[in-house]
């Protein structure tokens, strides 16, 4: 995957300089800042199954049983740049021309769906097994949900608060059975979680 936004090169759902504005970093905690965003926006994308940021995917879809209606894995999908014929050795290999296919949303709905690429029946008798799809999908650094910016900014927050209260691992303090210790935290507040959950990995 080639990330279509080379001069960012940091892989996040919000900004550096506004996260650092918004809790007060100065440029001595930088570092902190930095580790906290990624890690925060590869939690996210780990716990939606799916990437955000926009980027250019290649995928090989096979074709089964003459069905050419095809999934493509990421979503929103904002530009299709080639489909070729994967069936090599045969004569009619490479280039399908955009007029024999044309990107859709599964089942009509909005962007948050799963995208299908829609194969032209006139296709059929050329035998294709799969098909080679480059396409760009995600949401460009401009546009990215609000909810998700917000999910982000929260959990960077609440990472970046523990690592400069050194309590890595810990939450805090738990009675039981007459005795104090400290616990072990969850791995995302909840509050995050249900900002991020309409944005996990739809399935047709």
């Amino acid at each position: 995957m080639e990330d279509i936004n080379p001069k960012n090169d940091l892989h996040t759902l919000i900004p550096i300089e506004e996260f650092k504005a918004l809790m007060g970093v100065d440029d001595r905690d930088d570092k902190t800042a930095r580790f906290c965003l990624v890690t925060s926006t590869l939690t996210i994308e780990e716990y939606c199954k799916r990437k955000f940021l926009c980027k250019q995917y290649f995928e090989t879809i096979p074709i089964i049983n003459d069905y050419f209606v095809l999934p493509l894995r990421e979503y929103p999908v904002r530009e299709i740049l080639l489909v070729s014929n994967e069936n090599f050795g045969m004569k009619n290999e490479g280039i399908i021309e955009p007029e024999f296919y044309r990107p859709m949303i599964g089942n009509g709905y909005n962007e948050e769906m799963i995208f299908e690429l829609l194969l032209s029946p006139s296709l059929k008798p050329y035998g294709l097994n799969a098909v080679k799809v480059i396409y760009i999908a995600g949401y460009e650094r401009k546009s990215i949900p609000v909810i998700l910016s917000a999910a982000c900014l929260e959990l960077a927050s609440w990472n970046f608060n523990r690592y400069k209260g050194k309590r890595i691992g810990m939450s805090g303090n738990i009675r039981g059975a007459g005795v104090q210790g400290e616990h072990f935290e969850m791995s995302m507040p909840e509050n995050v979680r249900c900002l991020i959950e309409p944005y996990k990995r739809k399935t047709i």
